[in-house]
């Protein structure tokens, strides 16, 4: 193995991944968290047309493959006539496939919260709306923090995939450099160390997280 290979090619393995994986990862989680709120809500609602909708969509992301999702909307789209670049490809279907996952997370969540919580809230003149915003999702916010977090970091790794829209991140960076090389074990090892410090550094903010919001929870 090539072992200055393997430093020559850390720094561009990095810039691909400040420039590519981690910003692809937080636009897609961020807009992912909104999807799935929306979703949860709906999931919950007493309303059967809106419920119906929101099952059918965590059926329809759960039960398809990420891979598939990604190459519908980059490949499948333009056949319809919507054609769309690869970063806005990439951050459209996984936002939409961590909208799936997150969704039931959050539902999960709200439904552990006590009901009397939301009966409290009737009592002081709240109506629903504002007893789940001021109520229920704070403290649903702190029993999802874990399991989202966990989605998070999957996101993180799954980024990879959008190497195969041409997407320039981390792992593509990786391709390109073993193409030109022929150093195919050496440069997907980097790019497995590199991916693999970056879920260390998250799980360890995790922790960190969860550890500062248990002080506030009663034991």
């Amino acid at each position: 193995m090539d072992f200055n290979l393997f430093w020559s090619s850390l720094g561009p393995m990095l810039l691909g991944a400040i420039k590519g994986t981690i910003p692809l990862s937080l636009a897609s989680f961020v807009l992912g968290l909104l999807i799935a709120l929306i979703i949860a809500v709906m999931r919950i609602s007493s309303n059967k047309l809106a419920s119906g909708v929101g099952r059918a969509y965590v059926s329809i992301i759960r039960g398809t493959p990420l891979l598939v999702q990604l190459f519908v909307i980059f490949y499948g789209l333009p056949a319809i006539g919507v054609k769309l670049d690869p970063w806005p490809s990439a951050i459209i279907a996984f936002s939409l496939n961590v909208g799936g996952y997150a969704a039931e997370i959050i539902r999960a969540a709200i439904l552990s919260v006590p009901r009397g919580q939301w009966e409290a809230g009737h009592m002081i003149g709240m109506s629903r709306n504002q007893t789940l915003l001021r109520i229920i999702l704070p403290q649903a916010a702190r029993v999802s923090v874990p399991p989202l977090s966990n989605t998070f970091i999957s996101l993180v790794k799954d980024t990879s995939l959008a190497s195969l829209i041409l997407v320039t991140e981390l792992f593509r960076v990786a391709q390109q450099v073993a193409a030109f090389s022929r150093e195919f074990m050496l440069l997907y090892l980097e790019a497995a160390l590199i991916y693999w410090v970056i879920c260390l550094v998250l799980s360890t903010a995790q922790t960190r997280v969860e550890k500062r919001l248990d002080r506030y929870v009663a034991h």
